[in-house]
């Protein structure tokens, strides 16, 4: 009996200035690449733009994408290497989980519902 295939996340830092369709075309190549590759999707989040921790090409934030996917191990090469030269994608990382471990929390962002004013900041 052969063991289950791996279990990967794959986060994704698209810039927010390319065109919509870069970034599409982006995550459709990314999603073919898993599946033609022989890995199986698992989990698909667009988390939204967000700030980075530091600037990446002299941006302050990003549009986040997270996959998690099964797989083999001999696909991860033709992976990196398609988002390596990927018009769009500024950082990528690639973590084989550990078993066991918790699904990724929902870092969606929230959406005020219709109407509602925004909340005063707070002063100091």
């Amino acid at each position: 009996m052969s063991a289950p295939a791996p279990l990967y996340d794959l986060m994704l830092l698209l810039n927010p200035e390319a065109d919509e369709a870069v970034r599409s075309g982006v995550l459709n190549d990314v999603r073919k690449a898993i599946t033609d590759g022989g890995g199986e999707l698992v989990g698909d989040q667009d988390w939204g733009e967000r700030p980075t921790a530091y600037p990446i090409d002299h941006r302050g934030s990003a549009q986040y994408h997270l996959y998690q996917f099964h797989g083999p191990t001999s696909m991860l090469p033709q992976l990196d290497r398609m988002l390596r030269i990927s018009d769009g994608v500024m950082r990528y990382r690639v973590v084989r989980l550990a078993p066991g471990t918790p699904p990724p929390p929902d870092q969606r962002p929230a959406r005020r519902p219709e109407g509602e004013p925004v909340a005063p900041a707070a002063s100091a």
